[in-house]
Order: C-alpha cells, then sequence, then structure tokens
C-alpha cells in the first residue's frame, strides 16, 4: 500500500480500484466468470 494507486481494505484483502474497474467492465460487455479465467489462464502459458 500507499504506491499512489487508490486501494480499498477489505478485512485483509486489498482490492485495487483499476483491477475492480476491469472486472465491471469485463461484467457490463457480458464476459462470464468462466470467460474471464479461460484468458488469463492462456495468458498465463505464453
Amino acid at each position: 500500500m500507499g504506491d499512489g494507486k487508490l486501494e480499498k481494505v477489505l478485512g485483509n484483502i486489498i482490492l485495487d480500484q483499476e483491477w475492480i474497474a476491469l472486472m465491471k467492465e469485463a461484467k457490463e460487455i457480458g464476459l462470464t466468470l468462466e470467460e474471464i479465467r479461460a484468458f488469463f489462464h492462456i495468458e498465463r502459458k505464453k
């Protein structure tokens, strides 16, 4: 924490506001949780 990014502390979890915005955008365009997970799985293999 303290690196200049807006962060929200939820219990012991720190949520980056940019990450939250990306997940909201994915939901708004209709991506399913499975599609998001598949994307990250593919990207991790690269």
